[in-house]
C-alpha cells in the first residue's frame, strides 16, 4: 500500500455509504473527476495533515464504488474510516467527511431475537434473588472495563482474538458477572450492562484504559473511555466484543445481555465522564468515537444487541460550568447530526429523569420540568417530552424513533417521618406515566439498598448503619411493595394511598399528554 499526505479539501467528492459483508466491504461515494482514490484510516484520526494508506482507486464522473476485502491480512477493517480524495504533484485533497461502515450483511455471529418481557419494571440489580422475587422485568450492571482487562496474561483465564492478538480477562471478575447474568436472564429479565472506566490502581492498566485527558482531580474517577490512542482503541474493542460474546451465546451458557450503555450521564461529563475540561462539540466528537466503536463491536457478534448514549435529566440547562456540563438538547442535535455525516448507527438513549431535586421525590411538584420545548429538564413530571423529541425527522434511524430507556433514576427517603410516604408515591407517579408513554422500553430503578457513600437515599431497602459493608440491607421500605405490585393487576389497590399524597382524587389527573396533544400544544 502507498501512502500519501493529507492537507486541503476537495470540493465535488465523498464517500456516501459504506457497507460490509462477511468478505468484502464496499465503498460508495461521488466525484466529479474521471479518478479518485480511497483512504483508510483508524477511527481516531483526523483527516488534516496526515499520513494514511491508500486502499485503491476508482473511476467515474458521478458515482463509483469500491470492492476491497474486509481483512488485511489479520486485521478486520470493520472499525476503520474511509474517505475520497484527489491528488496533484504528490498531495492530497480530501473529500468530505471520513464514512464508517454504516450496514452490515451477514457479519453478526448471532442472530436471535431481541427478548421480549411483559413490563417495563426494572432495577439496578444488588441482590439477584430479591430481585427475582420482586419480578423484576428489566435488570441493570455495571460493568467496569478497568477491572475486567488481565495484563499479565494469567494462564486459563478467559480471552478474546482480536486481529490476531490473545486479550486477557480477569477470571474472577467475569466468574462474578456470569453468576449475574445468568440467574437474571434465566429469571426472563433483560439485562443491561452499564460499561464504565474506573481509575485502576494499576498504572499500567490506567495508561492503556484511561482517557489521555483524564484528569486527576475527577471527581468520581470515571473516566471517558480511551479510544484516542493504537492500546486504548484495540483494548476498548476487544472487550466489548468479549462482553456481547459471552452473553450473546445460544443456549446462554453465561447468561444473555443485550442493551450496552457507554457511559454515564455524559452531560455531565467532568463528573461521570472525565476527560478534562471539554466543550459540548469537543466531548461529543470523542464520544461519538467511541460509541461508534461500540457499536461496531456488538453488531458484528449479535445482530440485535442494542448500544446506548447515557443523559441525565438536564436539558436546556447544564449541571455546571461550560467546560465540565452541557445541556442534553443540543448534546442530542449535534451527536445526531455528526453521526450520519459519518455514517448514521442505530444508537440509543439511556436517560435518567431524576426529580429536579435530587434529595426530594416529590417530582410532580417539579417547577422546571414543563412540556414545553425549552423545558429546563425532562424529569418524571414532563418525561413525554423524551419521546415527542426524539420522534422528529432528524432523530429517526431507518424511518423509526430511536429505543429509550429508563436506566438509572430513583426517590430519595427524607429523614422526616413522611419520608417513606414519599418516596412509594413519587415511584406510584413516575411508574403510572412510563407504563402509558409510547417509545419508552423500561423503568430500571435505582437503587435496591439505601448506599452509604451515595449521600440520598434511594433503596427499597435500608442498609444496615452498623454494618461495615456501605449497602447491607436492613429492613424493606413502603416503597418495596408498591414496587412488587406496580405491573400485576394489584397495582390499583397498592398505589391508591399516593392519591390523597399527590393530590389528586384519579390517576387520570396526570395522564401524560400523547403526541397528538403535544403536537397541538406546542405548534
Amino acid at each position: 500500500m502507498a501512502a500519501i499526505l493529507f492537507s486541503s479539501p476537495a470540493n465535488g467528492v465523498e464517500v456516501t455509504r459504506v457497507t460490509a459483508n462477511r468478505d468484502e466491504i464496499y465503498i460508495s461515494g461521488q466525484a466529479d473527476r474521471q479518478e479518485i482514490g480511497v483512504a483508510e484510516v483508524a477511527p481516531y484520526h483526523p483527516t488534516n495533515e496526515l499520513t494514511v494508506a491508500v486502499v485503491g482507486t476508482a473511476e467515474g464522473k458521478r458515482n463509483f464504488t469500491l470492492k476491497i476485502p474486509r481483512f488485511d491480512g489479520l486485521r478486520d477493517r470493520l472499525y476503520s474510516g474511509f474517505f475520497a480524495f484527489t491528488k496533484t504533484n504528490g498531495v492530497g485533497s480530501v473529500g468530505g467527511e471520513i464514512h464508517y461502515v454504516e450496514e452490515m450483511r451477514g457479519v453478526a455471529k448471532y442472530d436471535e431475537p431481541f427478548p421480549h418481557v411483559t413490563s417495563k419494571k426494572g432495577l439496578q440489580v444488588q441482590m439477584t434473588d430479591d430481585a427475582i422475587a420482586l419480578g423484576v422485568k428489566h435488570a441493570g450492571l455495571n460493568v467496569d472495563l478497568s477491572s475486567l482487562v488481565d495484563l499479565s496474561n494469567t494462564a486459563g483465564a478467559p480471552t478474546r482474538q482480536l486481529d490476531g492478538v490473545t486479550y486477557h480477562f480477569r477470571q474472577a471478575y467475569v466468574e462474578a458477572l456470569d453468576e449475574r447474568a445468568k440467574k437474571l436472564s434465566d429469571a426472563g429479565m433483560v439485562v443491561t450492562l452499564i460499561l464504565l472506566c474506573y481509575e485502576n490502581g494499576d498504572p499500567a492498566i490506567n495508561k492503556i484504559m484511561l482517557h489521555p485527558k483524564y484528569s486527576a482531580n475527577a471527581p468520581h474517577r470515571l473516566s471517558a473511555f480511551n479510544t484516542v490512542t493504537p492500546d486504548g482503541l484495540r483494548y476498548f474493542k476487544a472487550c466489548i466484543e468479549f462482553l456481547v460474546d459471552r452473553y450473546s451465546q445460544p443456549g446462554q451458557p453465561h447468561g444473555r445481555a443485550v442493551n450496552f450503555i457507554v457511559g454515564n450521564e455524559v452531560n455531565t461529563h467532568w463528573e461521570w465522564a472525565n476527560l478534562g475540561e471539554a466543550t459540548m462539540e469537543e466531548f461529543a466528537e470523542d464520544y461519538l468515537r467511541t460509541v461508534r466503536v461500540c457499536n461496531t463491536a456488538a453488531h458484528k457478534i449479535s445482530a440485535n444487541a442494542r448500544v446506548y448514549i447515557s443523559l441525565e435529566h438536564h436539558w436546556n440547562v447544564r449541571y455546571d460550568g461550560p467546560a465540565h456540563s452541557f445541556e442534553g438538547r443540543p448534546f442530542v442535535d449535534y451527536f445526531g447530526a455528526r453521526a450520519k455525516a459519518g455514517g448514521d448507527f442505530g444508537w440509543n438513549l439511556a436517560f435518567h429523569p431524576y426529580p429536579e431535586d435530587l434529595t426530594d421525590p416529590r417530582t410532580w411538584r417539579d417547577k422546571t420540568a414543563t412540556l414545553t420545548m425549552d423545558t429546563r429538564r425532562i424529569t418524571f413530571k414532563n418525561l413525554e417530552m423524551l419521546p415527542y423529541y426524539f420522534n422528529r425527522k432528524e432523530l429517526l434511524f431507518d424511518g423509526k424513533q430511536r429505543h429509550i430507556i429508563l436506566s438509572e433514576q430513583g426517590f430519595n427517603t427524607r429523614g422526616e417521618p413522611d419520608g417513606e410516604l414519599w418516596q412509594a408515591a413519587g415511584y406510584c407517579y413516575a411508574y403510572y406515566k412510563i407504563a402509558r408513554i409510547p417509545g419508552i422500553d423500561s423503568f430500571i430503578l435505582h437503587r435496591q439498598v439505601d448506599y452509604r457513600d451515595e449521600g440520598i437515599n434511594l433503596g427499597l431497602w435500608t442498609r444496615n448503619e452498623k454494618s461495615q459493608s456501605p449497602a447491607e440491607p436492613e429492613r424493606k421500605k413502603k416503597i418495596y411493595e408498591v414496587f412488587k405490585e406496580a405491573d400485576t393487576p394489584q397495582w390499583k389497590e397498592a398505589f391508591a394511598f399516593a392519591l390523597p399524597v399527590i393530590g389528586i382524587k384519579s390517576w387520570d389527573e396526570v395522564r401524560p399528554k400523547t403526541e397528538r396533544e403535544l403536537r397541538r400544544m406546542l405548534k
